[in-house]
């Protein structure tokens, strides 16, 4: 067994809250950015202070006062990211009710489990549409009394509400609000079964958020630091960030449509950025796919295996050669600077987190001038527990323990982790908290690796480890995740347990697809057609091998079989957070694995 602790420098009183961040927040720096909203036609930002955040955040409290929500009341909130989620999250608070994110792309069955699981007495949704299912789903839901449309000017009806509240009814139940108290109540997203609520603590953020700005304060405490968040916010990374911002003293921004995030992003110009694996993916992909065929190709293959052959240089003893420096400068200036320019130009790091980045994308980034920072964490440790920092990483692994924060490899490879920002149990399920929790430490269920540093590797699931015929012990999350850097390549599933061998299936990117087509030479074709034709899956083979270099013989991939049907959050295969259900894919796709092992 191995262990590694980061000590945390700060002390936490017990009755702070996350409404003591907030009011930290306005009387340092009151008058100061806090939030930008961006402009109805999308192409300005206009700022919000502190102090005007605070007003509106007491005013639309007031109107939840007024429509009875009490004490510890939960309070649903289905919405995509936007200024409006934030305001609410921190007027639930405010009135020391605890919030209950759901994901908007919730089906009815999930609302009415979440809305009832955690007794939720008030909706707060985005659209009609999200009323709609939530009034579906009403019919057994005796404790909701009310749902509020954001679309049809909920915050308006509640400031109008909380008008004849009195102001310090509502400083009362802030300041009442401590520590220990229910925060939220966040439901994963479950690859397995139905979601399990996790209770969090206002102590679980603050602890997060303070050790936060302690570990990471060149990233995002800086006097210019800024970031567009763009995740959902029903996702507990999310939740951590726009309470971090609060505390570091950066400026938030929000954004939900993908369509338009690069324009945002230029027009926003974060300093930092927030995203899951599969986006730096996209950005990679696309930019090779831009540079189109022949010399505009070759500069940006050129440029990227400078930029990767660079950080790779800078965590060796002899550092980047002459000749290597001076290629870098030449890269630099033609094709690194269009990249960052694609980010908002002004981002120097960003924090990925939900699974693997992978080395060679980890290198790239940093080559070009945008160090990407691992992090590592779940909804029961109010996400980071482990991250990269700044002077601090090692590609390819998920660096430190968070400062504050304990980490635990059990003899077998199982992740336990330990620290003030664990949750106090599952909600009505006493049964998994206490197999979740046991003596303090937290069982993530995870796989890694600690290395003599002290940095955490991911390597699995303990849930997905596949057993061959030949009783190898195979970890499928490193190879479908360098599986999936293939521009072609939209999901990726391993299988082969109690087979003679590792396969995959695959899945396209109808996105890339015609561009890759294009630049091999190939006519236009549907996924239906792609998924067969010789030079797809050519690419595919050549794909799995390389995806297979970091393994043995026993673990690599020996074939691919592609299918037609994406992994999708609308058709079920995929979670909210964008993880695979792999017990569903394995079950409605036994045809296509029982296929990968006929004989002949």
């Amino acid at each position: 067994m191995r262990e590694k602790a980061s000590p945390s420098h700060i002390t936490i009183p017990p009755e702070t809250s996350i409404n003591t961040l907030l009011a930290d927040r306005v009387r340092t720096a009151g008058a100061d950015p806090l939030y930008e909203r961006k402009s109805d036609d999308g192409t300005s930002w206009t700022s919000v202070s502190a102090q005007s955040f605070a007003d509106d955040v007491a005013a639309v409290a007031g109107g939840l006062v007024a429509r009875g929500v009490e004490v510890g009341d939960r309070v649903a909130i289905m919405s995509h990211t936007r200024y409006e989620w934030t305001l609410l999250d921190f007027a639930v608070w405010a009135v020391g009710a605890v919030p209950v994110p759901v994901y908007e792309t919730s089906s009815i069955e999930q609302v009415r489990w979440i809305l009832d699981d955690s007794g939720a007495c008030l909706a707060l949704v985005e659209t009609a549409a999200h009323a709609t299912i939530v009034a579906a789903a009403r019919t057994d839901l005796p404790a909701l009394t009310d749902v509020l449309v954001i679309e049809d000017d909920a915050v308006g009806l509640l400031r109008a509400a909380g008008v004849d509240i009195d102001a310090a009814q509502v400083t009362a139940r802030s300041t009442a609000v401590h520590g220990d108290d229910l925060s939220t109540i966040i439901y994963t997203s479950g690859t397995t079964g139905r979601p399990k609520g996790a209770e969090l603590t206002h102590h679980n953020f603050v602890f997060l958020t303070r050790n936060g700005v302690e570990g990471l304060g060149d990233v995002c405490a800086g006097p210019e630091a800024r970031t567009l968040l763009f995740m959902p916010l029903a996702h507990v990374f999310a939740r951590f960030i726009q309470v971090l911002c609060v505390t570091s003293g950066a400026v938030l921004g929000h954004t939900s449509d993908t369509r338009t995030l690069l324009p945002d992003l230029t027009s926003f110009g974060p300093t930092f950025l927030l995203a899951v694996p599969r986006v730096f993916e996209k950005v990679y992909n696309s930019s090779e796919q831009k540079a189109g065929v022949g010399p505009r190709l070759t500069l940006f293959r050129w440029a990227a295996k400078v930029a990767v052959d660079t950080s790779t240089a800078w965590d060796s003893p002899t550092r980047p050669s002459l000749g290597l420096r001076a290629q870098h400068a030449v890269a630099d200036a033609l094709v690194y600077g269009r990249l960052r320019a694609a980010l908002g130009g002004h981002a120097t790091y960003a924090i990925s987190g939900g699974a693997p980045l992978g080395e060679r994308l980890g290198h790239f980034y940093r080559g070009i001038g945008l160090t990407v920072l691992e992090g590592y964490g779940l909804t029961e440790t109010t996400s980071a527990t482990a991250v990269g920092r700044p002077g601090s990483t090692r590609v390819g692994t998920v660096g430190l323990p968070f400062p504050g924060t304990a980490v635990r490899v059990t003899d077998d490879g199982e992740i336990l982790v330990h620290g003030g920002h664990v949750f106090r149990g599952y909600r009505n399920d006493p049964d998994a908290t206490a197999e979740a929790l046991v003596d303090g430490w937290f069982r993530t269920g995870d796989l890694g690796t600690l290395d003599d540093d002290g940095f955490l590797r991911i390597t699995g699931r303990t849930k997905e480890i596949i057993v061959t015929a030949g009783g190898k012990n195979v970890a499928p999350a490193l190879l479908e995740d360098r599986f999936r850097g293939h521009p072609l390549v939209s999901q990726c599933v391993v299988v082969g347990d109690q087979q003679r061998f590792i396969a995959a299936l695959v899945t396209l990117d109808e996105e890339m697809l015609p561009g890759w087509l294009r630049t091999h030479g190939l006519p236009d074709m549907d996924v239906r057609a792609a998924a067969v034709h010789p030079t797809v899956l050519e690419a595919l083979e050549r794909a799995a091998a390389r995806s297979s270099e970091v393994v043995s013989r026993a673990e690599s991939i020996r074939k691919v079989r592609v299918l037609t049907t994406d992994f999708t959050e609308r058709n079920g295969y995929l979670t909210p957070s964008l993880k695979v259900r792999r017990s569903l894919v394995v079950s409605d796709f036994a045809a296509d694995i029982t296929a990968l092992y006929a004989v002949g």
